[in-house]
């Protein structure tokens, strides 16, 4: 077998290593097949190239074309998947697994980039929350945006996804406009190194945007400051070691940690044996214990059921491991591969000695299970192991050690508040979750257990078809967990890429603020457009373009017709007396949607032209009523543009009705689309 020289990836060359190497095995064979080291490096020289080429080049784009490069690169390294999953199998892993791993990481960057689009501004500036008045006329305001670090995200990744662990890193890192150095576990390094080729092949992002260490970090951390970021997923110990670097504290470098997990799933006192509920637990259970041969950070580690449930779910989730084909991963028929080295699996192995002195073991024999295809002494193959804790509440172990491979504990409790203070025993956790039809169980259990878990999942009869899984972390949702499980939160959607920005109040009159977040705010300057807006392409329209209405005076009959064909007779458009006994009402006053159709009429444009089409409206709010013989009008302001496809954008316009008196009564943001060109 030739044995793969890893290189590392600096300053947009691929480096061989220069000095001593490790010697990376089989997972399935136990032989050499890699080698890697990071001699030679010159990390200031990498930390230079993110910050001084790769930063520029990233910030130089908008939000938006950083999300359509993600986009690119994600369905470039779809075309190309075949070839990492060949290369996954040496790591133990199954089509299956590598599917978790590899179309996990691809389907992240996919929805970060749809996330990018949709939910960021197509500019350089996120915008946090509404504006906020600091003076009683509004000449001085508040803001709170968002903008890049200008240093590099060193990413710090574990052996068990070693290209979801990257990806799931660098799409809200560079989404953000964050370059980043990735340096994954040694152990699985090979699969990322063939994953960041692919990535510097495609040519899609501009040079110095990521990087690859293929071996150790050296002084990397000590030259890091402020505007840098370090972000782990490891071990507790490992993170409490990186963390406390001096040089970290000192310069106050961001330390992001996702670490150990000692995850619960609790089976509620609903779900007896003849329930759908039983059967989705222990379908749920056995594949966190074997997919991924057990290594994943959010596997159940811990299941907690009913006390007079123990022996029937360790009956037949017994049963169901025992039916489980051990074997190479290569072998269609494999179900279960091996750990991700002989280490990992001498680590376990070690692991399940101290845990046996607070359990029994139902199943697994670590010294006699079959292996398709392969040989067991030489590879990394464990069987599942399945273990009883009968007396949870005095034991330590299961609830502080993690044997991170194909083993769980079950355990029993006496009612919900137990089982919740069981799940906390794990003293924070990635996951935790519930399989009940009882909502009242659910509730329950997030109240006293919330605190305490960075994600809670529930799963039923009514969502088991669709549910994603226990052990599945989404792109759309929070990773991570308080306590043990390190406090971070990676993903999240966008509030995942505000890891990799500084949030920033900004202070000054409307027309700084408009300038800066490119979005008008109230009070700002007016900008009277040469046509009707309506007329106007997306490109041509300006923010702050306006127009001001002629009035339009609101009748009795208005009213009245209104009600009539509409069928909204509520009582204070049509009973005089009725009205007057509201406190909100002088009297009889016209319909909401009648000033908005009216507003609408008064603003509108009718002939065709470059609107494409109005798509809704957020915040709509009614100040003061408007009664019979009202006169209003309405301004509209250019407030906000947003491109949207290839050949339309989103322009949002603030739209505001006011009295005869000069008083506002009502105010929306109006969506529309707006063709680039005629």
């Amino acid at each position: 077998m030739t044995i793969m020289q890893l290189n590392s990836f600096a300053g947009g060359k691929w480096l061989a290593p220069k000095g001593a190497t490790r010697a990376i095995r089989s997972a399935v064979t136990g032989e050499v097949i890699a080698e890697a080291g990071s001699d030679g490096l010159d990390f200031q020289a990498m930390i230079d190239f993110a910050r001084n080429t790769g930063g520029p080049a990233l910030r130089a784009m908008t939000f938006h074309e950083r999300a359509k490069k993600l986009k690119a690169l994600a369905l470039y390294l779809q075309e190309r998947r075949d070839q990492l999953y060949q290369l996954s199998y040496q790591t133990g892993a199954t089509l299956s697994d590598s599917k978790i791993d590899i179309d996990g990481g691809i389907g992240t960057m996919l929805v970060f980039a749809s996330k990018g689009r949709r939910e960021m501004p197509d500019g350089h500036v996120y915008l946090d929350g509404e504006v906020e008045q600091l003076s009683r006329s509004g000449s001085f305001l508040g803001q709170h945006v968002c903008t890049p670090l200008l240093g590099v995200a060193v990413q710090i990744n574990a052996f068990n996804f070693p290209v979801w662990g990257m990806l799931e890193k660098l799409a809200p890192s560079l989404l953000a406009g964050v370059p980043g150095i990735v340096k994954p576990a040694t152990a699985t390094a090979y699969l990322t190194e063939a994953c960041v080729r692919m990535m510097d092949e495609s040519g899609i992002f501009p040079a110095g945007s990521f990087q690859l260490i293929t071996g150790g970090t050296g002084d990397l951390l000590d030259r890091l400051d402020a505007q840098d970021i370090v972000s782990f997923t490891g071990s507790a110990d490992t993170a409490l070691m990186l963390r406390s670097n001096p040089v970290l504290l000192k310069r106050g470098v961001r330390f992001l940690a996702e670490q150990d997990s000692l995850n619960a799933s609790v089976l509620g006192p609903d779900a007896t044996p003849d329930t759908p509920e039983f059967d989705l637990f222990v379908t749920e259970a056995h594949r966190e214990m074997t997919a991924k041969a057990g290594q994943k950070c959010t596997a159940i580690r811990r299941m907690i059921v009913p006390d007079a449930l123990v022996g029937p779910l360790a009956e037949a989730l017994a049963a169901k491991l025992a039916a489980t084909r051990i074997g190479d991963p290569g072998l269609k028929t494999t179900r279960m591969g091996a750990l991700a080295s002989a280490g990992q699996k001498a680590d376990v192995l070690a692991k399940l000695a101290v845990l046996a002195s607070e359990t029994t073991r139902i199943c697994g024999d670590a010294d006699a299970f079959e292996v398709d295809g392969a040989d067991a002494a030489s590879g990394a193959f464990l069987p599942p192991f399945l273990l009883r804790c009968d007396d949870p509440d005095a034991a330590t172990a299961v609830h502080e050690l993690e044997a991170f491979g194909p083993v769980s504990t079950i355990m029993g409790y006496r009612d919900i508040a137990h089982a919740a203070a069981l799940m906390n025993r794990g003293g924070g956790s990635l996951v935790g979750s519930v399989i009940t039809n009882d909502p009242g169980v659910a509730r329950d259990i997030t109240l006293a257990s919330a605190a305490w878990h960075g994600r809670l999942y529930f799963n039923n009869r009514a969502s088991m078809k669709e549910a994603t899984g226990h052990g599945s972390p989404l792109p759309h949702m929070v990773h991570g967990g308080p306590g043990r499980a390190g406090g971070g939160e990676e993903l999240g959607g966008v509030r995942g890429v505000m890891h990799y920005m500084q949030r920033t109040a900004i202070q000054g009159s409307p027309d700084i603020l408009t300038a800066i977040g490119n979005t008008w705010v109230r009070g700002a300057a007016e900008i009277t457009p040469p046509a009707h807006p309506f007329q106007r392409t997306y490109h041509e329209i300006a923010i702050g373009e306006t127009i001001w209405t002629e009035p339009r005076e609101i009748s009795l009959d208005d009213i009245a017709l209104f009600a009539n064909f509409t069928g909204d007779t509520f009582y204070a458009h049509m009973d005089e007396d009725a009205a007057r006994a509201n406190p909100f009402f002088p009297g009889r006053v016209a319909h909401g949607y009648l000033i908005l159709s009216f507003a609408a009429g008064l603003f509108v444009e009718p002939n065709p032209g470059p609107v494409l089409a109005n798509t809704g409206l957020n915040s709509l709010s009614f100040q003061k009523p408007v009664s019979p013989g009202d006169v209003i009008r309405v301004r509209l302001t250019a407030k906000r543009k947003t491109g949207r496809t290839d050949d339309y954008g989103e322009v949002r316009w603030n739209v505001t009705v006011y009295n005869q008196d000069d008083e506002q009564v009502a105010e929306y943001e109006l969506l529309t689309m707006v063709a680039y060109d005629r």
